[in-house]
């Protein structure tokens, strides 16, 4: 559990990885909001509203697990990165990022960033991270953040398509 008192802050080269707050809802919803950022999400609602904001952030203190804002200097939250537990009990990294802000490098520079942090502090040896097989962009940010395909591949669904879609596992170990 990413305790509120540690307060994590990841200092990357270019981005700056911090908890979440209740300041952050307008611009989550505002990123968030597009479907196109939905339908790789496996448990982002669709529509994406200020209330769906409100409530991932409420929810932060008692989730297991942690979220980061990733934070750009110029351009202030560019979307989100974090880990939560699978149905299997093992730590997943998901992350996004607003359109605008595809095809950077902020994702992988997120996730490698993120996954410093999971092994120091968090002390967790091996992370998985999934990602719809229609998302391979996905797929090449997590293979360039150290992770492996596994050969799992699931159906799994999303709020934002109308039925369930192949996702494939990957594995990162410390």
């Amino acid at each position: 559990m990413c305790a509120i008192e540690i307060q994590p802050v990841v200092t990357t080269e270019r981005l700056v990885l911090r908890r979440p707050r209740l300041s952050d809802a307008k611009r989550i919803a505002e990123l968030a909001n597009d479907h196109d950022v939905a339908r790789m999400m496996s448990s982002m609602p669709w529509p994406y509203g200020l209330s769906d904001a409100e409530a991932f952030l409420a929810a932060q203190d008692d989730k297991p697990g942690c979220d980061f804002v990733i934070e750009h200097p110029a351009e202030g939250m560019v979307g989100v990165a974090g880990f939560k537990f699978d149905a299997l009990g093992r730590p997943e990294l998901g992350y996004w990022l607003g359109r605008p802000y595809w095809g950077h490098g902020f994702a992988t520079e997120a996730a490698r960033g993120a996954l410093v942090w999971a092994a120091k502090d968090w002390r967790k040896r091996a992370i998985i991270a999934r990602h719809f097989t229609d998302n391979p962009a996905s797929g090449e940010v997590l293979c360039k953040a150290g992770f492996l395909y596994t050969g799992e591949v699931t159906l799994t669904p999303s709020p934002a398509r109308p039925e369930p879609a192949p996702c494939r596992t990957m594995v990162w170990l410390a």
